[in-house]
């Protein structure tokens, strides 16, 4: 994928139409070139200090939110300071495959946000907000966007960093464990290609 870079503040890079952290740049256009089809598409990658119980959130523009979804823009939260169960990272800790799956994975939210309609979107927040089983979902089918756009090893590199760190507790791993896909599955799919449709979207009828 070509790119083309202009600086847009001292911190920040502007990339075609992408908004990304200077400290970030080589993990975003490693992750955005595998998703050809959000060339288009808005995407500014913004630090927050803060995040709770997340690393990273992909989200639309409130701004834009109104507008019909192919002119949709978004903005992916990243936190500065990471904290789980009173453990605390920050992104230079990370290594940098890591950080290339953790923004796979939020591209795949943003794949999935791209095919909903406004009252869909809305839809989605409220279940997101109360219902686990769609969480596991939403955040299963973000998995398996990334991995059927050929992500598949930064995937299981990210996954295994969480599950495998001495670092993190027990309690955080099975919240990983219980809403995302396994590293097992992982492989299956990448080894079986087994990813031949791309996932439904979830709670959300027909709306056009």
């Amino acid at each position: 994928m070509y790119f083309t870079i202009s600086m847009a503040t001292a911190q920040n890079i502007q990339v075609d139409n992408k908004i990304i952290p200077e400290t970030l740049k080589k993990e975003a256009l490693e992750a955005l070139s595998f998703y050809p089809e959000l060339a288009d598409t808005y995407i500014e990658f913004k630090f927050k200090d803060n995040i709770k119980k997340s690393t990273m959130q992909a989200q639309p523009r409130f701004s834009s939110f109104f507008k019909a979804k192919e002119n949709r823009e978004y903005i992916i939260l990243i936190s500065r300071n990471i904290q789980i169960e009173g453990e605390i990272f920050t992104m230079e800790d990370i290594p940098s495959d890591v950080k290339v799956g953790w923004i796979g994975h939020e591209l795949g939210h943003v794949i999935d946000y791209s095919k909903r309609t406004n009252v869909g979107m809305l839809i989605f927040g409220i279940k997101y907000l109360f219902s686990s089983h769609h969480i596991k979902e939403v955040e299963r089918a973000a998995d398996t966007y990334a991995i059927q756009h050929g992500m598949g090893d930064y995937i299981l590199t990210t996954k295994n960093f969480i599950l495998d760190n001495a670092n993190l507790s027990e309690k955080y791993k099975e919240r990983i464990r219980r809403l995302y896909i396994s590293p097992e599955e992982v492989m299956e799919l990448i080894n079986k290609n087994k990813v031949e449709e791309e996932p439904e979207i979830v709670g959300e009828e027909e709306l056009d």
